[in-house]
Parts: C-alpha cells; sequence; structure tokens
C-alpha cells in the first residue's frame, strides 16, 4: 500500500516559516514537505531575499527601539481590515511588515520629535517630505520589482480596469504613459498605502526583463504646516533604487529603476510630458 502525499502548503504555513512563527515540530514538518513541493521553495527563497534586502539595508535601524511614529504609521495602516487582507498579500507578510517598517522610520528620520529637521526652513521642510516620498517609491519597488508570479496586482491585459480602479482609490484621474518607444512594455499595477491615502504603482519592463516603476500618489504636508504643491524635476540616490521625481499640485511621482541614471532620466521625461 502507498501512503498518501502530503497535503500541498498553503500560504499561511510558508508566511509563518519565513517569518519564525512555528514550533520546532511544525518547522520540521514544513522543511520536509518543502523538500518535495519545488515552488513553494521558490517563493520562501524570494520572500526571504526581500528580507534580508531590507533587514541589510536599515540594519542599524532594526537594532534601535521602534519609534513613536513607527507605531503611529503602523495603526494608520492597520485602520482598515481591508487594507490589512491587503498587506498580506502584497509581497508575503515577511516582505510587507519590512515594508511598512520602513516607511515608517522614514517619516521618523524626516520629523523629530514632532518638529522638522529644519524648523527655520519652509523650503527645507518641503524638501524632507519629497524624500520621504522617494524613499516610499524607492521600497516599494525593491519589494515588487523581483516577483516572478506576482509583480503586479492588476496585469496590463486588464488596464482600462487597472487604470480606473487605481483612479478612484488615489482620488485623482489617472493615465498609463506610453514607454514603447523607450523599449518598456507596462507589466500592470498595483494599490499601496501612504500617510495621505493610497498610493498606486504601475510597473514596466523591457526586452531584457529589467523593470522600473512609477510610484504615484497625494503628498503629505510637512510638520510645519508648508504644503509641497510644486517641486521641481530631482534626481535621487537617496534610497534602495536610483529615481527621477517631481511634484505637482500636491502630487507626487517616482520614477524608479535600476538602470544608468541617463536612461532612468529618458523614461522619467516620457513620463513627465504624458502625466
Amino acid at each position: 500500500m502507498h501512503s498518501n502525499p502530503p497535503p500541498p502548503l498553503t500560504h499561511d504555513e510558508l508566511h509563518a516559516f519565513v517569518d519564525g512563527e512555528l514550533s520546532p515540530p511544525e518547522r520540521v514538518s514544513v522543511q520536509s514537505r518543502l523538500r518535495q513541493d519545488a515552488q513553494a521553495q521558490a517563493s520562501v527563497q524570494q520572500w526571504q531575499q526581500q528580507r534580508d534586502i531590507l533587514q541589510t539595508l536599515h540594519s542599524q535601524v532594526l537594532a534601535q527601539e521602534i519609534p513613536v511614529s513607527l507605531v503611529s504609521a503602523a495603526q494608520r495602516v492597520g485602520t482598515s481590515q481591508q487594507e490589512l487582507d491587503q498587506w498580506w498579500r502584497w509581497g508575503g507578510r515577511a516582505a510587507s511588515v519590512l515594508l511598512v517598517f520602513a516607511i515608517g522610520w522614514i517619516s521618523n528620520s524626516a520629523w523629530h520629535g514632532e518638529q522638522p529637521l529644519w524648523p527655520d526652513s519652509a523650503a527645507q521642510a518641503r524638501a524632507g517630505v519629497a524624500r520621504n516620498f522617494v524613499r516610499q517609491a524607492g521600497f516599494a519597488h525593491a519589494v515588487f520589482s523581483s516577483e516572478k508570479r506576482h509583480p503586479v496586482e492588476v496585469s496590463a491585459s486588464e488596464q482600462e480596469h487597472l487604470v480606473q480602479w487605481l483612479s478612484k482609490r488615489v482620488g485623482k484621474t489617472l493615465k498609463v504613459p506610453d514607454l514603447a518607444r523607450q523599449g518598456y512594455e507596462l507589466v500592470g499595477g498595483r494599490l499601496l498605502p501612504g500617510e495621505a491615502g493610497a498610493r498606486a504603482q504601475f510597473m514596466f519592463q523591457d526586452a531584457a526583463g529589467i523593470r522600473v516603476t512609477l510610484y504615484l500618489g497625494a503628498v503629505e504636508k510637512s510638520p510645519a504646516g508648508t504644503d509641497p504643491r510644486e517641486t521641481g524635476f530631482h534626481f535621487s540616490t537617496d534610497g534602495p533604487i536610483p529615481s527621477f521625481y517631481w511634484i505637482d499640485q500636491g502630487f507626487g511621482y517616482a520614477l524608479a529603476g535600476p538602470i544608468p541614471r541617463d536612461k532612468l532620466m529618458q523614461l522619467a521625461e516620457a513620463d513627465y510630458r504624458q502625466l
């Protein structure tokens, strides 16, 4: 007689395995079943790599006490159960928790004790808000661009639905730029959380599989009360991925990708002209 094969591993089991939440017997069981499931092995490896990348980028931060602003950011994300459920699907629990951690810590670095780092300069306060935005764009790119099976929430085949859905959530009529002349095709997009409301991410890919992401959404006022209605076209390496970004009428845009600056600038300028 042949013994029945073990049941397939669930996403909850795999997330708990990556996050170290299993008891020793449960972990042994999952490891045994993983050896028989190549697809599950690939998912686990990818989630572990995402976690390790973000931990390496901010290893000095992870060792410090959790700041009050991070707790507040986590509470804002948790106010809607629907949005929380989305986070569990966006890149796995480990990746989502680290992304929220990064966003919260970035906010803390821009505001010290609920006051701007440069209290006498409204221009510098606005610049801090812009840097916060572009760093969030970089972390979102780092988390999702490496995904093989689920890089986006809605694929390019449903572009009309994608644009309508994201436009409704971010509160602004959106448009997907056409980057075909630059060699990039739309992969799709997804919804993300932000301090001033929902954010959107559109992902593009060239023939070699290199991906760039356009991150956009409303930008929150600085602690000094200044409103970043407009910010010039800027290049930033202040984050995990190089980005070109700008703010227009309180709405931020950031194009991020691991490509040379001149090529990224061409793509960003194409975005800017069309948006």
